[in-house]
């Protein structure tokens, strides 16, 4: 299978905890649909201090995974938001 884009999506989107509201990551998504999976190599800027927790209630919100031979994160359902 082929490898994401290294270069990605242009638009970049604000990835937020459900459950306090804060900012875990700003994120290049490309398509329209939920957020189901984040490319570590499209982390623009990461605000977590452990991986896949929320800084401040430190809910865990994604598992780590490879995915096509890349590192990437899977998204719990109903964890996060995107803005």
């Amino acid at each position: 299978m082929a490898k994401p884009n290294k270069k990605g999506p242009t638009r970049t989107v604000d990835v937020f905890c459900r459950e306090c509201k804060t900012l875990l990551y700003k994120y290049r998504k490309g398509g329209k649909g939920t957020l189901v999976k984040c490319f570590k190599e499209r982390i623009v800027t990461d605000y977590t201090d452990r991986v896949c927790h929320c800084p401040h209630c430190q809910q865990l919100f994604a598992r780590e995974v490879m995915i096509r031979g890349v590192g990437a994160y899977k998204i719990i359902g109903g964890k996060v938001f995107i803005k």
